[in-house]
């Protein structure tokens, strides 16, 4: 079994798929519905803790979930 990631990357990993979809208008979409909250509960996360994360990290989530490397 693999190591358990750290808190920051799992915001990060939920961070940038919620992204993805916002910037695409799809938040709403059943795609999502579907995805996101298995996410949040296979990571052990809460949607405001990843909120947070965005709103703290906005320019490397933004990058990320538009496929840009970080830098």
């Amino acid at each position: 079994m693999g190591k358990p990631k750290a808190l920051k990357d799992r915001l990060f990993g939920a961070a940038v798929l919620k992204m993805s979809f916002r910037l695409r208008g799809d938040e709403q979409s059943p795609a999502f519905k579907g995805i996101y909250p298995g996410v949040l509960r296979d990571l052990e996360l809460e949607d405001a803790a990843v909120e947070k994360y965005i709103e703290e990290h906005r320019a490397a989530v933004e990058a990320a979930a538009r496929g840009k490397p970080p830098g």
